[in-house]
């Protein structure tokens, strides 16, 4: 890609924080919405099974939409595609608690799933490009920035269902706020544009090959983070017996250690490479996965937090990988969170399923295999980008021994 010319160390800093801004606001809104939702649920007068139905609708419309999201980065260039989609996705948050029902809120989380994934590879093709001229691991980072985001949104969340705020009020205000934070935030992203002779990518095209084994890399840690997240409290009280309070805060912990490792993870990145670290997080997250079967709470808490360890960097590293394993990072880009997003969708009924048939057990059985995928596939993480102006770099050399 060719943009702005001023590529100077302070101009790299300022676009990495701008970046880190951006994912913050974009993971912001998630945790905004998530923590209304069983307002939404009683607003539109819905089960909990015409609930579960809804609430697939996000990842199906993410589905539909991030392949689209290439053709509009080559139409506009980096930064202008990011600034609107990032604007659609922040203003969708006031879609979902305006609906009264099921009808309404399926087409609020479509829309609400389809501007969050075009934002999402938008953000992560950006992310990524500034990492090569960078010269060193963000993409880590960057999406624990994301998680602090939800964080942030979802305790002013949390505030606002204690005080018995009205959704539709607080989304309206958590939108326009955040709007405007992700307009700022944009301003400072780097200008890049296609290269003039590029060629365009279609409207709406297929994962690219290079990115189907690189996405399966994805797919083993975003079900495994999945059901972990939603199943882990569950696991707890229903497996091994503890109280509701013991159990939710499993959940919290496992949030938490992603995000701390994500914040770190690219110090470890670039002290030992792609592959390596990917390796030596399947190892952690199937040991943690041994670990939660074993039977005892507070190993079974240890083991969740291990898994949560194990897995939160992986998801980063594959979509930086997907950006450079072809000519085309944005086409790659959705590619590998289309099927992402599908593991998101599919992991939590997947997990509930295999334990109507056997046990829960059994199921987090199946997650540590996944996790022992990372182990066996992490290989096709190993990529060799080329920065502007700069030789081939391979991100899977530890930075100690790069020349």
């Amino acid at each position: 890609m060719t943009g702005e010319t001023d590529l100077s160390p302070a101009r790299l800093r300022h676009a990495r924080i701008a970046i880190a801004a951006v994912f913050c606001t974009h993971g912001a809104v998630t945790g905004s919405f998530a923590t209304r939702i069983p307002w939404i649920q009683d607003h539109a007068q819905l089960g909990s099974g015409t609930l579960g139905l809804a609430l697939a609708f996000p990842a199906l419309g993410a589905a539909v939409a991030m392949p689209l999201a290439g053709r509009i980065n080559h139409r506009f260039g980096a930064r202008t595609a990011l600034r609107w989609l990032l604007v659609l996705w922040t203003l969708s948050l006031i879609l979902p608690s305006l609906a009264p029902n099921l009808a309404t809120l399926c087409f609020a989380l479509f829309v609400y799933g389809a501007t969050a994934g075009m934002a999402d590879v938008a953000m992560n093709a950006l992310g990524v490009e500034t990492e090569n001229r960078l010269g060193r691991s963000i993409m880590s980072s960057l999406h624990g920035m994301w998680s602090v985001g939800a964080l942030v949104g979802s305790a002013a969340g949390t505030l606002a269902a204690h005080a018995g705020a009205d959704a539709r009020l607080h989304h309206l205000i958590a939108a326009l706020a955040l709007t405007a934070a992700g307009l700022i935030a944009v301003r400072g992203v780097l200008d890049l544009h296609s290269a003039a002779d590029a060629e365009a990518p279609p409207h709406f095209a297929l994962p690219p090959r290079s990115a189907l084994l690189i996405g399966a890399i994805g797919f083993c840690a975003v079900f495994a983070e999945g059901a972990s997240m939603d199943w882990s409290a569950v696991y707890l009280r229903d497996v091994l017996d503890t109280d509701a309070g013991l159990a939710a805060a499993c959940t919290t912990a496992f949030a938490l250690t992603m995000a701390l490792a994500r914040l770190v993870g690219d110090r470890v990145v670039d002290r030992f490479g792609a592959v390596r670290t990917v390796r030596a997080s399947g190892v952690l997250a199937t040991a943690g996965g041994v670990l939660v079967v074993a039977g005892n709470p507070a190993v079974a808490i240890a083991g969740f937090g291990l898994i949560g360890l194990g897995i939160a960097v992986v998801v980063p590293l594959a979509f930086a990988a997907a950006a450079r394993s072809g000519p085309a990072p944005a086409q790659a880009i959705a590619g590998v969170a289309t099927i992402t997003y599908t593991s998101g969708l599919i992991a939590p009924s997947a997990i509930g399923a295999v334990a109507d048939a056997t046990s829960l057990v059994v199921s987090f059985g199946l997650v540590t295999l996944l996790a022992f995928a990372l182990v066996v596939g992490a290989a096709v993480l190993r990529q060799k980008p080329v920065a502007a102006g700069a030789a081939p770099v391979d991100r899977d050399e530890p930075a100690a021994i790069r020349p």
